[in-house]
């Protein structure tokens, strides 16, 4: 690569952070301008840095752009910032779907806490209300996990409201399918005069034994998901390897009708063994 590409490359890149770090928080800025004095605002030398470091973990889809930047430098082509722009918001959907996956472990590690915190205060001696509102407060929303199902349940304990319908509604957020069996518990409690501090201790028996199902899962799933990452990583690899031997694998791919047709043909061979094979992976985490 000529000197000129590197530069030009090493512009983009530095042009790139410094937009996104002066475009994370416009009207914030000006509205510092306008309604405060200037000496009354604390400068801080590293906000730039910072603000780029917060973009950076918030959107990592967008880390796809410097590399297809680099790409393109590399092979004097446009192509690499084509499939760029394609990768980010096919990345920023698996990012979605994973961040969905982490916030339904955490409200089903928030209801089996929130069982066993109940279960405790009633043993201690509490009411069923009044112990609800203790373990709410102290042993799940420090945490966040509820993601705001809290509220209706906390109001209706507090004030006398219907306990088990508002964990009824509270169990169709992410993850919070046990509060069901926690309403039922209650009902039937509440009804049937049954042990409360019984039906829930078995609640958490059964969470917490569904919880380590999964975990166990997941570690057995975990060698066949290292397969797919070496097998996803080999044409990157390759490409490395011939470069390192002083070939021009880049100028291959990028500047010749056969490099193109095999760069099609592999990518589109790469993606559907991708997908074929996280579809096999995820049917034995369904099962």
């Amino acid at each position: 690569m000529t000197g000129g590409a590197s530069a030009y490359a090493m512009a983009v890149c530095v042009g790139s952070a410094a937009w996104l770090a002066a475009a994370r928080d416009p009207g914030a800025r000006r509205a510092r301008v306008l309604f405060v004095d200037e000496a009354e605002v604390p400068r801080r030398p590293w906000a730039g840095l910072a603000a780029v470091r917060v973009f950076a973990l918030e959107r990592r889809e967008w880390w796809c752009v410097p590399v297809a930047v680099l790409l393109a430098a590399l092979g004097a082509s446009v192509l690499p910032l084509v499939a760029g722009a394609v990768a980010v918001p096919s990345v920023r959907r698996w990012l979605r779907g994973r961040s969905r996956r982490r916030a339904r472990e955490r409200g089903a590690e928030a209801v089996t806490a929130l069982c066993g915190a109940v279960v405790g205060e009633l043993r201690a001696g509490r009411e069923p209300g009044q112990a609800l509102l203790v373990a709410v407060r102290d042993a799940v929303a420090p945490d966040g996990a509820l993601d705001g199902a809290e509220a209706a349940v906390l109001a209706a304990a507090r004030f006398g409201g219907d306990v088990p319908d508002a964990l009824r509604k509270a169990a169709d957020g992410p993850g919070l399918g046990g509060m069901a069996g926690m309403a039922a518990c209650w009902r039937v409690a509440v009804d049937g005069g049954a042990g409360l501090a019984a039906g829930l201790d078995r609640l958490e028996g059964a969470l917490r034994a569904e919880r380590l199902r999964r975990e166990e899962l997941r570690a057995q799933l975990a060698g066949a998901w290292s397969t797919v990452v070496v097998l996803a990583l080999l044409p990157v690899a390759g490409l490395g390897l011939g470069a390192a031997l002083g070939a021009d694998p880049l100028g291959v791919l990028l500047h010749s009708p056969g490099g193109l047709m095999c760069l099609a043909v592999g990518g589109l061979l790469e993606a559907a063994g991708l997908l074929w094979a996280a579809r096999i992976v995820r049917g034995g985490e369904a099962a």
